[in-house]
């Protein structure tokens, strides 16, 4: 699980100048955001995803309730990074609750998180060197390409088929009950 920041001006990765001069990138100054949360089953390639206007805890909580709605009577397991609105005590309250296990990832290493992998390639085909009409429109058009992945897709680009994807092990050994 993870989430990630959305911009009306999106990251700009590539721009055409005349040789010898500076390209121009014309800003308002103003940029709208949007948060952008996601989760992945690492064995069926399932998301569950929603949209929030900030990333503050209680976004993440209702993302909580939305997660429980997806798998209901079923045991989950949450890994995710440390951000102050997932360790926050209420946060943890709600998901202890709600019956869902949450699993820290060590600090600074998104690099094992599969969603900061789908964000990555969600970015480069969605968000870089796009200018979308409204900050909505780019949102929008994110989660339709998350969404319309095939489990095949999400897994592959989450790295969990990757051969050295450090928790195979785990997901082929591991068994629990539902």
């Amino acid at each position: 699980m993870d989430s990630t920041v959305l911009r009306w001006f999106p990251p700009l990765r590539a721009a055409w100048a005349p040789v010898g001069e500076p390209a121009q990138v014309l800003i308002t100054g103003e940029n709208a955001k949007r948060a952008v949360w996601g989760a992945i089953n690492p064995r069926t390639g399932h998301r569950v995803v929603a949209t929030s206007q900030r990333g503050r805890q209680e976004d993440f909580m209702a993302f909580l309730r939305l997660l429980r709605l997806a798998y209901p009577g079923r045991a989950v397991l949450l890994l995710l990074d440390q951000a102050s609105c997932h360790t926050a005590q209420r946060s943890q309250a709600l998901a202890a609750q709600l019956a869902i296990h949450l699993l820290w990832l060590p600090k600074q290493r998104p690099e094992l998180n599969a969603m900061d992998h789908i964000w990555r390639e969600l970015k480069l085909h969605i968000s870089a060197n796009r200018q979308y009409a409204t900050v909505d429109d780019h949102v929008d058009a994110a989660v339709l390409w998350l969404l319309a992945l095939t489990p095949t897709q999400a897994l592959r680009k989450a790295g969990i088929l990757a051969e050295g994807f450090w928790l195979r092990d785990l997901l082929e050994n591991f068994w629990l009950p539902t």
